[in-house]
Formats: structure tokens, C-alpha cells, sequence
């Protein structure tokens, strides 16, 4: 397996020239203005009285402080144990709880709307697994240089498509000249309806990806075609196995190989949930930031009918069960999980279903120290962005999240977001 990027994902520790002026210049025109809210600046800020839990394995911290300076952890521990120097400005969190900000490590942004969006619900880093737009690549290479007003992106570009193994070679070098992240193909079927990627090609797009220093991200819904892969050398199943459960042999090779295992139970819910308005639509949270075109065309009573009478639409639900089961196994088993959604396309909403996402993870079976594990250090870990993300520790980015109540008691408290901040900044969160 090839050496990942380095802190933040960077391909090959990139030189900070290779930001251009016209890219900062194209995330300026298209950045929504009112990502962050106004605030002055200030170098030192103590966010003070908060419960902590900083992603790692340690114990929360009752009446924490966190000494945040230029948008980085400088401390976090007990108040006691922490000075705040002279003159820093004081957020008083007493009460609340914080926690990193969240990752989410299978969505699709194509727009800096987006990025806001999922900042909007706590997500604070995305990896986006597919198709971004130029706007979208730069605003990951304006990251680089200060911290955004709106999550934080790594992306794969283009989808590989090829047919041959000659074709293989040329899309991974065409999209490696790209700068992306990590290099994304589908091995799928679409139950039967579509025609699969063979070994052969998906080999050789697994070759030249690392062979130009690229890990393989992969599309998978069939327990045989993950095996495959994980034999032909994939570094990131981004899907969950939903044809049957796994059995003890790729279990085992997954554990060993240490290959992350993302498990997108919101796919499956967003394939059959509109066959009627769902309950989540009256949810005033959700209404804050939803897209209001894909809610009417995901309500149109033809499309609706459509959905409830879908063959496609009910095997993804009949199999939901299985991928939840899948996903126990597996964390179970010891295999590095990461939350995922594969939020983006037309119904699967950014942010929200994210925490929805979490809620679920609890329900198949995970602890919520388990669940907040997978959407922060965990995924950061999986993403090899965690010298820099992931977690409340000296050296990285402040990203995190203020929630009135711990999520390790009830993960429904996800849902209760005092505030969101990225690198020390408070992000909007007020919606429309």
C-alpha cells in the first residue's frame, strides 16, 4: 500500500505555490458571504467551562479549557492545568459539551455552498468521492493556507470509468495531473442492471494508482467484489457489503490488512425513504439548511409511486438490515470503521444526514464512543489526515463542535449544536 498524503491530506506534501491567485480569486467569487459569522480577530482565544472529549481514547474533561491560538489547539485539559494568557478573549461554554469536529469520509461536494452546508450541521471535514467542480478543488487548495469558512475538503475527482486496461492507465494519470486526493472507481452492478467493472481493469487502475503515490477508494455492494479487491490491493471500501453477511476469511483479511471500512447506511435509507414525505421533513433542524428543489422533486406524487413500487428501491431496504449487521461484524472484529454517507447526489442531504448517519451506527449495534470514534479520529486515521484533524490535541486545527449534551450518553444529542467552529472561527449555523 502506498504512503498516504501528508497532514491534511496533501498529495506529496504539495508546495503552497502550486495555490494560485486565480484559484483564490474563484473561491472568493463563489464563497457564500455569510459562512462565518462576523467576529473580530483575535490570536488567543480560551474557550472556557466545557465538558471535553477530545477524540482520543482519554476520559472527558469536566470544566476543560481549550487555548486555541491562530486557529490551533495549543492546550486542552482541565482548567487547572491549563493558563490562559493575558489578554486572550474567553468563550464561556459552562454547561455545554465539546467534541472534534466532525468527518465525514464517503460524501460528494460540488459546490462551496456545500462545503457550508455540511459545516452548517458539524461536519468539518469531508472527503468527496467524486465529480467536484473547479470551484470545489479550490477551495481544497485554498485550505492550505488558512483555515476555511466552511468544512474542509479532500476529493477524488472525475469517477474512473475505463473499460481496458489501456484506458485504466490514462484516466489515473489523467486525474493524478489533477492533484486529487485519492482516485475513486466503481466495481457495481446496480443489482444486475448495469455492467461491471472486471479485475483486470479495476487491477490496473489499483497499479498506476499507486504506482503514482494515489491511494484506491472503491464502490462496492457484493461481499465477493470486496474480497476481490482487497486481494487486488483497494485501500478504502466505501460501501458497505449488502448482498450477504461477511464471512470469517474476509473479516480476517480486512483486520489484517487494515483497509477502513465505510458503511453509508443513509444510501440505503435515501434509495426507498421517499416513498412517502418522510418524518425528517417537519424537522425544523433540517429545514434550515435543506435544499428546497430536491425536497419538492423527491415529493412529487408520481416520483413518490414510482419509489414505493421500485424493485431496486425495496432490495437496497431488504438489505439495509444486512449491511447493519455487516458493519457490527466488522467493528466488532477490530476493523478501522469510518463514517460515511455518500451524501450529495439528489435526496441524500448534506449535514443532516450525517448525524442521522450516527444515530443509525448506534442502533446497528456500536457504542456512541465507538460511533463518535468512526466520525472524527477514526475517519481522520482512515483519511491520513489525522497529524492535523480528527482530534483536540496540541499541534491541530480547532475544528469542533459545542453541543448543550454528551453524545456518549445519547448519540441523539448530536443533534443539539450550540455552535461550530472551524480552525477557531465560529461558522453560521443560523440557515436561511
Amino acid at each position: 500500500m502506498p504512503n498516504s498524503p501528508s497532514a491534511c491530506g496533501v498529495p506529496a506534501r504539495a508546495s503552497l505555490r502550486t495555490v494560485t491567485a486565480a484559484a483564490l480569486a474563484s473561491l472568493a467569487a463563489v464563497a457564500p458571504a455569510s459562512s462565518v459569522l462576523a467576529q473580530p480577530a483575535a490570536a488567543v482565544r480560551a474557550f472556557t467551562g466545557a465538558t471535553l472529549i477530545d477524540g482520543t481514547t482519554r476520559a472527558p474533561i469536566a470544566n476543560a479549557t481549550l487555548l486555541v491560538r491562530d486557529g490551533r489547539v495549543v492546550a486542552a485539559g482541565p482548567a487547572a492545568a491549563v493558563r490562559v494568557p493575558a489578554g486572550a478573549e474567553r468563550v464561556a461554554l459552562d454547561g455545554k459539551t465539546i467534541i472534534p469536529g466532525l468527518v465525514n469520509a464517503h460524501g460528494h461536494a460540488s459546490s462551496v455552498a456545500n462545503l457550508a452546508t455540511y459545516a452548517a450541521y458539524g461536519v468539518t471535514t469531508v472527503y468527496s468521492l467524486g465529480d467536484e467542480t473547479p470551484d470545489v478543488f479550490a477551495a481544497r487548495d485554498a485550505q492550505r493556507l488558512a483555515p476555511p469558512a466552511h468544512a474542509r475538503v479532500y476529493l477524488a475527482g472525475p469517477v474512473l470509468t475505463p473499460t481496458t486496461p489501456d484506458e485504466a492507465r490514462v484516466q489515473v494519470e489523467a486525474v493524478v495531473a489533477r492533484n486529487v486526493d485519492i482516485v475513486k472507481i466503481r466495481v457495481d452492478d446496480n443489482l444486475g442492471t448495469a455492467k461491471k467493472m472486471s479485475p483486470d481493469v479495476y487491477r490496473a487502475v489499483i497499479r498506476e494508482a499507486h504506482a503514482r503515490g494515489k491511494r484506491v477508494a472503491v464502490h462496492i455492494y457484493y461481499l465477493d467484489d470486496a474480497r476481490a479487491l482487497l486481494e487486488a490491493g483497494a485501500d478504502y471500501i466505501a460501501h458497505s457489503v449488502r448482498d450477504t453477511a461477511v464471512d470469517a476469511p474476509f473479516v480476517e483479511a480486512l483486520k489484517k490488512s487494515g483497509v477502513c471500512y465505510s458503511p453509508t447506511l443513509m444510501r440505503e435509507v435515501s434509495t426507498y425513504v421517499y416513498d412517502t414525505i418522510p418524518p425528517f421533513f417537519r424537522d425544523s433542524q433540517f429545514l434550515a439548511h435543506a435544499n428546497q428543489q430536491w425536497m419538492a422533486t423527491v415529493s412529487e406524487p408520481a416520483r413518490m409511486a414510482a419509489t414505493a413500487s421500485s424493485t431496486s428501491a425495496q432490495r437496497y431496504k431488504a438489505q439495509l438490515p444486512v449491511a447493519m449487521r455487516n458493519l457490527m461484524t466488522l467493528a466488532k472484529a477490530g476493523v478501522p470503521i469510518a463514517m460515511g454517507t455518500d451524501t450529495g447526489p439528489l435526496g441524500r442531504f448534506q449535514g443532516y444526514f450525517e448525524l442521522m448517519e450516527m444515530e443509525m451506527m448506534v442502533e446497528a449495534g456500536l457504542s456512541p464512543r465507538a460511533v463518535l470514534t468512526a466520525a472524527t479520529l477514526g475517519a481522520a486515521r482512515c483519511l491520513r489526515v489525522d497529524r492535523e484533524l480528527g482530534s483536540l490535541e496540541p499541534g491541530k486545527w480547532a475544528d469542533f463542535v459545542v453541543l448543550d449534551a454528551s453524545p456518549l450518553s445519547d448519540m441523539r444529542n448530536i443533534r443539539r449544536q450550540h455552535s461550530v467552529w472551524i480552525g477557531g472561527r465560529q461558522v453560521n449555523t443560523r440557515g436561511r
